[in-house]
């Protein structure tokens, strides 16, 4: 039974299956990795658009302190940083290569918070709630944010995620429909050896239990080889990009990883079972004749 099982194991047949069946799986992975990619990177992108809070040339900075605690307690705030008159003007010799206080003779610029926003909250119906929330706040003079910018980012994501979702499930169905083929091919080959054992009065179950074994195995490795193939690309591309660390994290990796198991164990499963069960229901006339 042993040497039985081992020849099985390394036969051509189930060989040409499990590349088969491991090449259909990274693709499927692909699909999952880059719909949880451009999941954060849209909210990556939301969340580096930035919110100014201009505040008055008279507040003290008693005041300053306040607001800011104030801010930081709020659960639309992913990040703040406070930019003094000084600073503003320093920025803007640097970026600019000159300085306007030489000929306005005073500071122009005003004290004031760069926000950025928890990825939920951008969108321009809550920064207009939260604008007006602000601007109602002693001292706070004004609310600065893009809104072209923001309904830009909102609606090209949008786009972005229906079309993708699409793809994702025409390649699902082509994934599924290459998968069932090739099982379906490796039961083909053995349909004979399924009606012997219908013949010698082997039950259904009895018939199928070797099958859905060997399928589930077929799914196991094919998920091992997908995965360690996409994990590999995934690791050598942050060699050459480290950003990608941004949007393609461990948590993103652990999905896609549990993913291609269960769509390997799941797929060739359903596929081993229900190719038996069609030519279990076959007489010895039909399996000649297909």
């Amino acid at each position: 039974m042993t040497k039985n099982r081992a020849s099985s194991l390394l036969s051509t047949q189930f060989v040409t299956a499990l590349i088969s069946t491991s090449l259909v799986l990274v693709l499927l992975g692909t699909i999952v990795l880059f719909v949880l990619t451009a999941r954060n990177l849209s909210n990556y992108v939301k969340e580096n658009i930035n919110v100014t809070i201009l505040l008055n040339d008279d507040i003290s900075q008693g005041e300053i302190e306040s607001l800011q605690k104030s801010l930081e307690e709020q659960q639309y705030v992913k990040s703040l940083k406070y930019i003094s008159k000084e600073r503003a003007l320093h920025e803007q010799c640097v970026d600019m290569g000159t300085d306007p206080s030489e000929f306005l003779g005073y500071n122009p610029f005003t004290a004031s918070f760069e926000i950025k926003l928890k990825s939920e909250y951008a969108n321009n119906q809550s920064l207009d709630k939260i604008a007006k929330q602000l601007k109602a706040t002693q001292k706070v003079m004004d609310v600065i944010y893009q809104k072209e910018l923001m309904n830009a980012v909102n609606n090209n994501i949008r786009k972005f995620s229906i079309i993708l979702l699409i793809i994702a499930a025409l390649f699902t169905y082509i994934s599924f429909a290459l998968i069932n083929n090739t099982v379906r091919l490796t039961i083909f080959s053995r349909r004979f050896i399924i009606n012997t054992m219908k013949l010698v009065g082997a039950s259904w179950g009895f018939i199928r239990r070797p099958f859905l074994n060997q399928g589930l195995l077929l799914g196991v490795l094919s998920a091992i080889i997908a995965d360690a193939i996409i994990i590999g690309v995934v690791y050598w591309a942050r060699s050459f990009e480290p950003e990608i660390n941004t949007v393609i994290d461990m948590q993103v990796m652990t999905i896609v990883g549990i993913s291609v198991l269960v769509f390997g164990l799941l797929i060739t499963f359903l596929c081993t079972y229900f190719s038996l069960s069609k030519y279990l229901k076959m007489n010895s006339n039909e399996l000649y004749h297909i």
